[in-house]
């Protein structure tokens, strides 16, 4: 098959370069250009050696994926930007939110109680909470009994066994669960306020700034309240 020169095939077409639909990058090749080429390989070939049916069909079947491939593109960022909103409006229901996130660190207010969970994978014949102040000293502790499985809701007054309201501050907390097998340390959930939220980039997940913790992500949450 000879060279065929673009300008001149352009003319012989009918087409005009600088009149096609859309504006492309001097590498990029458009629908009209492929027909267009497709077009002038038909009528320019060699009749003593015509394109092979399968030959034309395949480059078909290749410029109708690589179609399919854009249209699968645009239809992702249409997505993605969706989700994005989707994020924005999340964001603004969370922050002075409070939630349960994965830690043994509970904080007593002034006058709020301190909050917590423990999440038992299996039911437990009895569930007791430790709760210990900065030192390590034992200054409460809670005795649930028996507990289904599921979130198990912890929570304490701040009273004493004497009577007096432990001091405000931060609190470690344990669970001892008692199951057929034993004795097991529970996983505990803490309580924590989200102060700022920071949207994800590229299909990432919401960042929480939370009291206490820092920076966390959405899906460590196990309740909001």
């Amino acid at each position: 098959m000879s060279e065929i020169d673009p300008k001149q095939l352009y003319t012989q077409l009918g087409l005009n370069k600088t009149t096609q639909s859309k504006q492309k990058a001097p590498d990029e090749l458009g629908q009209d250009d492929f027909l267009a080429l497709m077009t002038a390989q038909l009528k320019f070939q060699d009749p003593l050696k015509p394109m092979e049916n399968g030959d034309f069909l395949a480059q078909m079947a290749q410029f109708s994926t690589v179609s399919g491939i854009n249209d699968l593109n645009s239809s992702f960022n249409s997505m993605s930007t969706a989700f994005q909103s989707n994020q924005a409006l999340q964001a603004s229901t969370m922050v002075g939110r409070d939630v349960l996130v994965p830690g043994d660190q509970a904080r007593l207010g002034e006058t709020e109680p301190l909050v917590a969970a423990v999440d038992l994978d299996q039911p437990a014949k009895q569930v007791v909470v430790n709760i210990t102040d900065a030192s390590g000293q034992l200054v409460k502790r809670l005795d649930f009994g028996l507990q289904p499985a599921g979130l198990m809701d912890v929570r304490w007054d701040g009273l004493l066994d004497d009577g007096s309201r432990a001091p405000a501050g931060a609190y470690r907390i344990a669970a001892e669960v008692h199951q057929n097998d034993g004795i097991n340390s529970g996983s505990m959930l803490t309580q924590v306020r989200v102060e700022s939220v920071t949207l994800g980039q590229a299909g990432q997940e919401l960042t929480l700034t939370v009291s206490d913790l820092g920076d966390i992500s959405m899906s460590q949450i196990r309740k909001i309240s």
